[in-house]
């Protein structure tokens, strides 16, 4: 996938489609991808069914370069251990993430 791209996620049998249009130009790093697919392993290792812990992992992803990139002072500054460290943050509903 492109950071900053709207993505589609799908499932295997065509039953539900989500779109993310949440975007994240920092996540355009070594290492994000990575991040990612720790964090839907991770929420799929806490019960949610895959397609869900994929949707809610792209999105935490997301908020989190977001958050990284607002800490950085830029998106290009930003390396992956930079967003594994806004995760818990970016996992709360309530933080605002602009």
């Amino acid at each position: 996938a492109v950071p900053g791209a709207v993505l589609w996620y799908l499932e295997t049998d065509g039953a539900r489609v989500a779109v993310n249009a949440f975007s994240a130009p920092a996540l355009a790093t070594a290492g994000t991808g990575d991040t990612l697919s720790g964090t839907i392993g991770a929420l799929m290792a806490r019960g949610l069914e895959p397609f869900g812990a994929a949707c809610a992992g792209a999105l935490a992803g997301a908020r989190a370069g977001r958050l990284a990139a607002q800490s950085a002072g830029a998106a290009e500054g930003v390396v992956a251990t930079d967003v594994i460290a806004q995760l818990p943050l970016a996992l709360r509903p309530e933080v605002s993430v602009e």
